[in-house]
């Protein structure tokens, strides 16, 4: 059974106030092509679930978010995501900050359908103190060790860019790091997959070892071939980060990048 769907019914797919996870990690390997789809439907007050980049960024600039759940949002070698620093310092949107490893086990407990999972992260930081509504559990065992209890972090729908996926949805990673992408797709109600390249199922395992092959077509709604499709941010071994596109996009206005395409 074939899931290819195009952008635009992805796009179309998502509806004002649903909570959407966006895979990849800062400036590398975001579901571009997707992101840029959402800009052009008129869905409002969004929750983004995301080790944030420019996805995060672009959906701020645009009026799109209400809230965003993140560990950072960071161009990788431009510090800061500009557009979301903007947002985020005019109040227009509402932001719950978590460390790297916290917004894995909130990942990790929506992926388990389980409501939090604990872990020692975030003690004795600020976390606690800017995200008071967060608890701790102590250990039912003799330690009786004090524990964060991560809230799980369940989506409405994922995106997330591959590699390479095939027509049912069983979508490869070729680069370094698989990033979180797994965890998003079995978190999320729905999960929607982009890709460079489409190719026979038989093909995936021609392009790298069977650990490559990330995300099983169980845990995909739909597939998009969308080749460039993490553009600018990197998607290797295919294309590294366009850094003279990604200091352009910092660099302008939102009105005027998004006007001069």
């Amino acid at each position: 059974m074939t899931k290819v769907m195009s952008v635009a019914d992805v796009a179309a797919s998502v509806e004002s106030g649903m909570t959407v996870g966006i895979g990849g990690w800062g400036s590398r390997r975001k579901p571009m092509a997707l992101v840029r789809g959402l800009l052009d439907t008129p869905v409002r007050d969004l929750t983004l679930v995301s080790y944030g980049g420019p996805d995060v960024g672009m959906l701020c600039a645009a009026g799109k978010v209400r809230r965003v759940v993140a560990p950072f949002v960071t161009l990788d070698s431009i510090p800061l995501e500009p557009h979301f620093r903007r947002a985020r310092q005019n109040g227009t949107i509402e932001f719950t900050e978590y460390d790297e490893g916290m917004f894995m086990f909130g990942l990790l407990a929506a992926a388990h359908r389980l409501p939090f999972l604990p872990t020692r992260a975030g003690l004795g930081s600020d976390v606690m103190r800017v995200n008071p509504g967060l608890r701790t559990v102590r250990s039912p065992y003799e330690d009786g060790e004090e524990l964060v209890a991560v809230p799980a972090l369940t989506m409405d729908v994922a995106l997330v860019h591959l590699n390479r996926a095939d027509r049912r949805g069983n979508a490869q990673y070729l680069g370094p790091d698989p990033f979180l992408d797994d965890l998003y797709a079995k978190a999320a109600g729905r999960c929607y997959v982009s890709c460079e390249r489409l190719v026979d199922t038989a093909d995936l395992l021609k392009e790298g070892p069977v650990q490559s092959l990330l995300i099983s077509r169980s845990m995909v709604a739909g597939v998009v071939e969308a080749p460039g499709g993490a553009g600018f941010t990197a998607c290797e071994p295919d294309y590294g980060r366009d850094e003279d596109e990604q200091r352009r996009y910092a660099s302008t206005p939102w009105e005027d990048y998004r006007e001069q395409g």
